[in-house]
């Protein structure tokens, strides 16, 4: 496995050669510092730990100082452990855009904007009044009947109904990486990520 930190900064399209025209996003991804390396002899397992992005001093205890210090390096504000990394990292050692080519596929996991709560029209696609489903007919966006009389008694688990919308932790899986900017850690990926601007994203292979 192989994979970066990096933050959602907006969408955007390029287009080919041909003409055809292709929404993508783009990402700034790391740079990253290896703040621990783990081995089977010392943790039981291989993997590699990194961090993106700066800390106020202030906010940092005393732990987190001394854990990044090893690594020669401020603190950090968001961290992610890689299982068996493509490829040996020592202690301090950076992780840019350069990992990535152009036309690889990537997986990206990020958490969805959240909708706070809402009805089961906005959250499952319910018609409303205008189709009068579910048994409703005088209330615009109510979900009408939800369950049986006398058989079954009760209400069955998975019913859809109103509640909290969005987020959630997602992984798109099989984005194309599309342009890589390496003098300003910019990768552009093929289609939509989730969260808004300015969330953290992991991009990985």
């Amino acid at each position: 496995m192989k994979g970066i930190i990096g933050k959602k900064i907006g969408m955007t399209s390029i287009f080919s050669q041909d003409g055809k025209q292709t929404a993508c996003t783009i990402i700034e991804a790391g740079p990253c510092i290896v703040t621990q390396v783990k081995t089977t002899e010392t943790d039981g397992y291989n993997a590699i730990q990194i961090a993106y992005g700066d800390k106020n001093e202030k906010h940092t205890i005393a732990a987190e100082k001394n854990h990044f210090a090893k690594a020669n390096t401020a603190a950090k504000k968001f961290i992610k452990e890689f299982r068996n990394y493509y490829t040996e990292k020592n202690l301090g050692d950076a992780i840019t855009v350069d990992i990535f080519t152009e036309g690889e596929k990537v997986d990206v996991v990020g958490t969805t904007k959240g909708k706070g709560f809402q009805g089961v029209v906005k959250r499952h696609g319910f018609s409303g009044v205008g189709e009068q489903s579910h048994g409703q007919h005088d209330r615009q966006r109510a979900p009408g009947s939800i369950g049986n009389s006398s058989d079954a008694s009760r209400v069955f688990k998975g019913m859809r109904m109103a509640g909290r919308m969005g987020n959630d932790r997602v992984k798109v899986k099989s984005l194309k990486i599309l342009k890589v900017f390496p003098e300003k850690n910019y990768i552009l990926v093929n289609g939509s990520v989730p969260g808004h601007n300015g969330a953290i994203v992991y991009i990985q292979k």
